[in-house]
């Protein structure tokens, strides 16, 4: 009794606090507007949200968010803000750091008194619609974060994942400046490397109905994007995954066209090294010329011994950007493009295109800093762009490297047309792919020549999804939605075509039957060379293969490069030519040896290896392998398998655990209706307790897609249930 008594003590108290916080006339003003949405959940727990106008629709889509899940919304807003140690503790301090020096808050509150008036309608409807879930669910107890400010939505604005790019500067070498002597821990900033995406674009020329189809494949951290559809009176009819926060589709469709984003290596940020004189007044040199070094005090608060402390840092900015790193005594400065306006409205604009022209109109923002993107409309247009945000540079110098600051001649000059880019409308060939790869081979044969361009606009290699897509899409056939999927979970791991030749040719050649590594190398070996290449729950191949694969030269890993860089495909063939036995062998014997510690036997299936396992809706998951899980079928991106599932070891397990890869997958046809399907990970509930939480587990073991409903007659019929926000 006491524990509840507690429980409800906190909950009143927290119900007190957002009241104290939001007056009578506005908590009126907020359930008016409550009153002008409605949302409707289908049989899959899907919000489907109608609002008169599109701020109505936002705030609906943010109060059907909270109900899903609150925490990760607040988490995200939390990290950008650059207060995550207020939470964590001191080991986040410098990556809070990082983020007030690259998104900063000064900024997006101007960007917010100078938003046009139709843009400042959807930031007050997203602040709005966030807070009044708070008022109306006070058992949600935010963990910092007790009032949500329209500002919040321009601190992040294209939606990715991996949305901050610093070129190659980490953010251990902010510790080395700004650290001290102290020897201060940090975390690596999560991106989407060696998770990747794949989009596909198929043509009228290459479908079976004759109409053009979408293939939508983010591979994401698992969760971090639920399933949403939001209309309004307005335009507004747009139907997929929204990053948690945002208040746009971020890969999705409307009743028009449909937009898939992968992550791009066009270089959107560069490094300068700096002339700096400290003195009373500070300066850079910069053209014979000594302008003035900026400097700002940026205090940050953490969690110590459940009490709040704070830390102040003195940060220094030239006209290239903040000082991030120093390299052979050079101070490094970072131009960077990380927060923009544009690049909010550029991700609202194309949620509302109409046509192939409306399209063209939001990409020529030329906003979007980390994202490449595949299209295809009702009118059977294909298209693809590789990034729009593109600095224009002086050919002379390899911006992958630092550069001189103190020359205007090493400065961005403005930006690429998107004539300019790389892109591509409508191929011969009647299909486009991307899987963070060369645009070079989006199309085939029909794809740009690379010697067209400058290397810094497309400095991505190629990759083996890439080549397994290509060879897929190259077939001579026709496509349905369903083939289209079909293929969308290939499985191949065509890095062992190259791999297991190398690892037989060494065992072959080097290794006689009286050498002690023969007997326990044989067998694995023989199944190895039988082995199709195809990653299946039965195979024990697969099992031996991927765990070997990641004791190789991580070298096989490298799938993001720089210009002049080898890409993936260079470097395999390289190592594969070149192995010596102490290169392959004892990496597979490490394996070997270590399935036989933990099952008794090297011959493990991989599904009995690699599983599916939704625990709780916390953000830190804690594997267990006592607890129930599902096999899965699929290995790494990095060995080329189409669909995404990455797993690892975890603390405390002997069996690997999947948390990033496929998490929402669609595939739309544009005809004269909408056709589509989808599916998620485990379900589009973050709530432990909501059947919705798991309920697409089976299916997403399985690759069994459910049909995306899109239309109000088919959304009624398949309702769970109908209600205005706060009721």
């Amino acid at each position: 009794m006491k524990n509840f008594k507690l429980n409800v003590f906190t909950i009143i108290l927290f119900s007190q606090i957002i009241l104290a916080q939001i007056s009578k006339p506005e908590q009126i003003r907020l359930q008016n507007l409550a009153k002008q949405v409605t949302i409707t959940r289908d049989n899959w727990g899907i919000a489907h949200v109608f609002g008169k106008t599109d701020a109505d629709a936002v705030f609906g889509m943010m109060y059907a968010q909270c109900e899903d899940d609150f925490q990760r919304i607040e988490m995200n807003y939390v990290e950008k803000l650059g207060r995550l140690s207020e939470i964590k503790g001191q080991k986040y301090l410098f990556n809070d750091l990082e983020n007030r020096l690259l998104l900063k808050e000064v900024d997006a509150k101007k960007d917010y008194a100078t938003a046009p008036l139709w843009l400042k309608k959807l930031l007050n409807a997203f602040a709005d619609g966030i807070n009044f879930y708070l008022l109306k669910n006070p058992k949600v107890k935010p963990k910092l974060l007790t009032k949500f400010e329209p500002h919040f939505p321009l601190m992040w604005t294209d939606g990715s994942i991996g949305a901050i790019s610093t070129a190659d500067l980490s953010t251990s070498e902010l510790v080395s400046i700004y650290g001290g002597d102290k020897k201060v821990a940090y975390n690596h900033r999560i991106t989407d490397e060696f998770t990747g995406s794949n989009g596909f674009a198929i043509a009228p020329s290459k479908s079976v109905s004759g109409n053009a189809l979408l293939y939508i494949n983010p591979h994401t951290t698992f969760y971090f994007r639920p399933e949403i559809h939001v209309q309004s009176q307005e335009g507004l009819n747009a139907y997929g995954a929204v990053t948690w926060g945002q208040f746009f589709i971020y890969q999705g469709f409307n009743q028009n066209c449909g937009w898939m984003h992968t992550s791009s290596n066009v270089d959107v940020a560069d490094m300068y090294a700096e002339e700096i004189t400290f003195s009373q007044k500070p300066t850079v040199k910069y053209d014979n010329k000594n302008l003035p070094l900026l400097q700002n005090k940026i205090e940050i608060k953490f969690l110590k011994n459940d009490s709040i402390k704070s830390q102040s840092f003195n940060t220094f900015e030239t006209n290239h950007g903040p000082i991030m790193a120093k390299r052979n005594d050079k101070f490094i400065a970072l131009k960077h493009y990380n927060r923009s306006m544009k690049s909010l409205i550029e991700s609202w604009q194309r949620t509302k295109s109409k046509t192939f022209d409306d399209y063209k109109t939001a990409m020529n923002i030329k906003a979007n800093t980390s994202n490449n993107t595949v299209y295809a409309d009702n009118q059977g247009n294909i298209a693809y762009w590789h990034g729009n945000f593109v600095p224009r540079r002086n050919p002379k110098f390899d911006y992958a490297k630092v550069l001189d600051g103190t020359t205007s001649a090493t400065d961005w000059n403005g930006l690429h047309s998107i004539s300019e880019t790389v892109h591509l409308y409508n191929p011969k060939n009647g299909w486009l792919q991307n899987c963070n790869s060369t645009p070079f081979s989006m199309a085939g044969i029909d794809s740009p020549k690379k010697e067209n361009y400058p290397s810094y606009v497309a400095p991505d290699g190629e990759n083996y999804r890439a080549t397994n897509a290509v060879r897929l899409l190259s077939e001579n056939k026709k496509y349905s939605l369903e083939t289209l999927i079909k293929d969308g979970y290939n499985s191949k791991l065509s890095i062992f075509e190259v791999l297991i030749p190398a690892l037989t040719k060494c065992f072959d050649e080097h290794i006689k039957p009286d050498n002690k590594i023969f007997a326990e190398l044989k067998e694995p070996i023989e199944t190895l060379r039988k082995w199709d290449f195809y990653g299946a729950e039965n195979s024990i191949a697969t099992t031996l293969a991927n765990d070997w694969a990641f004791e190789l030269d991580k070298i096989i890993q490298v799938t993001y490069i720089d210009q002049g860089e080898k890409d993936q495909i260079e470097n395999v063939n390289h190592f594969a030519k070149t192995a010596k036995p102490d290169q392959v062998l004892p990496q597979l014997q490490k394996v070997v040896q270590r399935l036989i510690k933990d099952f008794g036997t090297w011959q493990v299936p991989w599904g009995d290896i690699n599983r599916f396992q939704r625990l709780s809706g916390d953000i830190d998951l804690k594997f267990d392998d006592s607890m129930p899980s599902l096999s899965n079928a699929y290995g790494s991106v990095l060995w080329g398998s189409l669909p995404a599932f990455r797993s690892n070891y975890h603390a405390n397990t002997k069996k690997r655990y999947g948390y990033n890869g496929n998490s929402f997958v669609c595939a739309v046809e544009f005809g004269k209706k909408i056709r589509a399907k989808t599916l998620l990970a485990g379900g589009n509930s973050g709530n432990p307790d909501s059947k919705h939480f798991l309920d697409q587990a089976e299916n997403y073991k399985n690759g069994i897609f459910k049909d995306v409903l899109f239309y109000s007659e088919d959304i009624m019929k398949n309702a769970e249930r109908t209600y205005h926000p706060g009721e």
